[in-house]
């Protein structure tokens, strides 16, 4: 890879990018198979649980397919780091409810504890990596 290179920054940007984008699209996939256990952690002041993980859902597929496309990488990225801030309510409520332990068999509810207080400073890390393709594309040389 070359510094004129369009889209490679370092030489882990562009392999990343792949990687986000399926993580959402399969993310927001797995909101249709099992709706319920999502809404579940949406905190009881929002309407419509089981609609409000049906739409996050279709924004995970949306944007995460939109990071897989260079020309709408940028915008699908500031939407991916919209759609964190969104849900980051649902994942407090998660983490400060305990519901994280009853998707799981009793031996396992300690580590999904532990699961759902560590994913809230990992929000942080998933906004980062979000932002890197938030920057405006190199031109191309050629």
């Amino acid at each position: 890879m070359t510094d004129d290179a369009p889209d490679d920054r370092t030489r882990f940007e562009r392999p990343l990018c792949y990687v986000m984008g399926l993580l959402y699209v399969i993310a927001g996939v797995l909101h249709f198979v099992a709706p319920k256990v999502y809404a579940r952690i949406v905190p009881p002041q929002f309407p419509r649980p089981v609609a409000l993980v049906y739409l996050s859902g279709v924004a995970e597929i949306v944007l995460g397919v939109g990071v897989l496309v260079r020309r709408t990488r940028q915008r699908s990225a500031w939407g991916v780091m919209a759609l964190l801030v969104a849900v980051f309510p649902a994942n407090v409520y998660m983490a400060t409810n305990d519901l994280a332990s009853g998707a799981v068999p009793d031996r396992y509810g300690s580590v999904a504890r532990l699961a759902a207080w560590v994913r809230l400073p990992l929000q942080g890390v998933l906004l980062f990596w979000a932002w890197l393709y938030t920057r405006p594309l190199p031109e191309s040389s050629g």
